[in-house]
């Protein structure tokens, strides 16, 4: 029987399919015969870099060859995310990544503080103050205020309200949307020094909350009013001379105790009216003197006043020798220490040492019944 002969277009494709075999075989050991030799060279080139990891493949050639890709990034990504890096070898120069030092007893309330206050201006209320600086003018106020708010757990208006002298008839309401907002945890506190000799303040903050805590600075009440006047004086240079306010008849050692700068520091008569409406457990004197010669002892005892936890220590404060008072240390936040203003700190007018002994005489009396009424002793005489 004779055989058929194959179609001429079947032998096209039989020869058509082999050509094509052995192309796409040839290109497959070319690809991988490149791809080795590329890997060899990376890791002789880099001796201490990863291993086995070549030349970056095309998207192609990675689905061609059917192999996971490698993970051939620098220890340091691989650290960043999360992944175990590989040991280096021993030659390597290349720069290391230092690791991280254990964060600071600063650097830990410094988070605490930034943490809690994004937390409170997020999350928080605004709500009437726990605890009030009612006193009193050129004592030290200013700088208690701006030592406390750096707690985490203290949030302080920075501006006097004046709410329970001048702007009470704006309401509670009116004080409270001045308030910043701060969680349930925090305290809210505001200053106003002249709530201490305002006759009706403590009876509107008593009528507010029975449980208000109140903070008074005190300081020497001769020196208190040479800086009350000293400020004066910087906004109107042509007052009359410290002596000639503070007598009624210097030769009799009359002194005028309507003048307010001397009515201030009687601070008996005051702390009597507040006492009235507080008992003697929610009023704490700060000594303005001591806040000056140990901040963090004074702060100390204020933390403990409002019930917070001691993180203000003297590790926040430095003395400031040109101004002559403790500013709060630097903030690893901010460039700068943190110090009162220009305001603070401004040398005194001389004044006669007479006039300062006859002062003395004036006040000892008020400030004995001071001392044992709050059962302290300022050491003022």
């Amino acid at each position: 029987m004779a055989h058929r002969l194959p179609a001429p277009a079947t032998r096209f494709s039989a020869r058509f399919a082999f050509i094509f075999t052995v192309c796409l075989s040839c290109a497959y050991l070319c690809y991988s015969f490149l791809s080795c030799r590329g890997a060899l060279m990376t890791s002789r080139e880099s001796p201490g870099g990863t291993r086995g990891c070549p030349p970056a493949r095309s998207a192609a050639g990675k689905k061609l060859l059917g192999r996971p890709p490698q993970n051939c990034a620098s220890p340091e990504v691989r650290s960043a995310l999360g992944e175990p890096a590989r040991r280096r070898a021993p030659g390597d120069r290349r720069s290391k990544v230092p690791a991280a030092s254990p964060p600071s007893a600063r650097s830990r309330w410094t988070d605490a503080k930034a943490k809690n206050l994004s937390v409170a201006q997020k999350f928080g209320n605004k709500k009437l103050p726990n605890a009030l600086i009612v006193g009193v003018k050129k004592g030290g106020t200013r700088a208690v205020l701006e030592f406390i708010r750096i707690h985490p757990d203290v949030r302080a208006l920075g501006t006097e309200p004046h709410f329970f002298d001048r702007n009470y008839d704006r309401g509670l309401d009116w004080y409270r949307g001045l308030m910043p907002r701060t969680l349930d945890s925090q305290i809210t506190l505001e200053k106003t020094p002249s709530y201490f000799v305002t006759r009706e303040a403590p009876r509107r903050i008593s009528s507010m909350s029975h449980e208000t805590k109140l903070i008074v600075v005190v300081r020497n009440p001769v020196t208190r009013a040479i800086s009350d006047y000293t400020q004066t004086l910087s906004k109107k240079p042509d007052i009359p001379t410290f002596e000639d306010l503070a007598f009624k008849n210097k030769s009799l050692g009359l002194v005028d105790t309507s003048w307010n700068a001397i009515r201030i520091g009687m601070y008996i008569l005051h702390l009597e009216n507040w006492l009235q409406y507080f008992r003697p457990s929610q009023i704490h004197f700060v000594s303005g003197e001591r806040l000056i010669t140990d901040p963090a002892g004074e702060m100390g005892r204020v933390q403990d006043f409002l019930g917070l936890k001691r993180i203000i220590t003297d590790k926040h404060f430095y003395f400031n020798r040109t101004k002559g008072f403790p500013c709060l240390k630097k903030p690893e936040s901010s460039s700068q220490p943190r110090c009162l203003g220009k305001s603070k700190g401004r040398t005194h007018v001389q004044i006669n040492q007479e006039v300062i002994e006859q002062l003395r005489e004036f006040y000892r009396p008020f400030n004995i019944k001071f001392y044992e009424t709050v059962g302290q002793d300022f050491k003022w005489d």
